[in-house]
């Protein structure tokens, strides 16, 4: 069943700027010990990110970059919200980067921060795929020697082309893991014939990032804000067979359904009454469901191991 895609028939989009966002009265103080919660809470919310960056081929000192960009961006508009100036100063001052580095993304964007370093092994696949040093008569990649002379350039050669830091079998080893290349004898052959992302890749990494930062928005709203609070609730049970697993996945995907049907019948008939005015707000309403092995008890010092937690369901308001 295609959902997914429905919102955006109901996209109802205007070009007059907004009304300025409300004052919103805050539940928390910036601290010491309101920053340590935060960052303690904000390692687990950053481990999925991480995942699907690396898996992506996206490091750590790429995302990095990227996160200055982002910094500076949530400070501009918690400073408007406020209704304070957004100085060089002041950005610098609420997001923790650099003066001389707000002042470069005032003035150039986000490509005037240190460009990205992307992975080695990405750098070699990509030079692989692009340099005619290493591709066949017919024009493509043809397979290399795992080791051997310089000429005709093998594997060893292409890896010492971007990098002498890290050794050739650390790099065909992450290629091999990664699914990009297979050894055969003393060859090492690429999979992939193409590493452009499709058009229907790009659509959903679009989709899933509005959805995952929609969540994220409502419950760091629901934290942080003296306001009505947005539906942002969930259950969980542990302990639980994998037969009963599906059972409750199935359970979630039927009562998914009707959700979607009763809530784009009534966003339909909201559309239609609100065509003719001046407002400009967005919803967006989802569900999720995740399973996974519970992590195992952490050791206790002296060797001891806790004891199990008792089996149980919970709602999370």
């Amino acid at each position: 069943m295609q959902m997914d895609y429905i919102p955006i028939l109901m996209d109802r989009r205007r070009s007059d700027s907004p009304p300025p966002a409300p004052v919103e009265e805050p539940t928390v103080r910036p601290s010491e010990q309101h920053a340590e919660l935060a960052l303690r809470e904000a390692a687990a919310l950053m481990a999925p990110v991480a995942r699907w960056l690396m898996r992506n081929g996206v490091p750590y000192t790429a995302f990095a970059t990227l996160l200055k960009s982002v910094f500076v961006d949530v400070a501009r508009d918690e400073l408007e919200r406020a209704g304070s100036r957004a100085t060089h100063s002041a950005l610098s001052v609420l997001s923790g980067v650099h003066r001389k580095d707000v002042r470069s993304l005032e003035l150039e964007g986000a490509s005037a921060v240190t460009a990205p370093t992307f992975p080695l092994a990405s750098r070699v696949f990509t030079r692989w795929m692009t340099d005619a040093r290493y591709h066949g008569a017919d024009g493509k990649p043809r397979p290399l020697a795992r080791s051997g002379p310089a000429e005709p350039p093998g594997f060893e050669s292409l890896v010492r082309q971007s990098s002498n830091d890290v050794h050739p079998r650390t790099v065909l080893d992450e290629l091999l893991r990664s699914g990009l290349v297979r050894v055969e004898g003393d060859e090492v052959i690429l999979q992939e014939k193409s590493f452009v992302p499709s058009r229907k890749l790009d659509e959903l990494t679009a989709l899933f990032s509005a959805n995952a930062s929609d969540h994220l928005n409502a419950a760091v709203h629901n934290l942080t804000v003296k306001s009505p609070k947005f539906l942002e609730q969930s259950i969980f049970a542990n302990g639980m067979t994998q037969e009963s697993i599906d059972h409750l996945h199935q359970c979630a995907r039927d009562a998914w359904a009707v959700a979607f049907t009763t809530m784009v019948t009534e966003a339909r008939k909201r559309v239609d009454i609100d065509a003719e005015t001046d407002s400009d707000m967005r919803m967006r309403f989802g569900v999720y469901f995740y399973s996974e092995a519970a992590a195992a008890p952490a050791p206790q010092p002296g060797g001891d191991t806790p004891p199990p937690r008792p089996k149980r369901s919970r709602s999370r308001k």
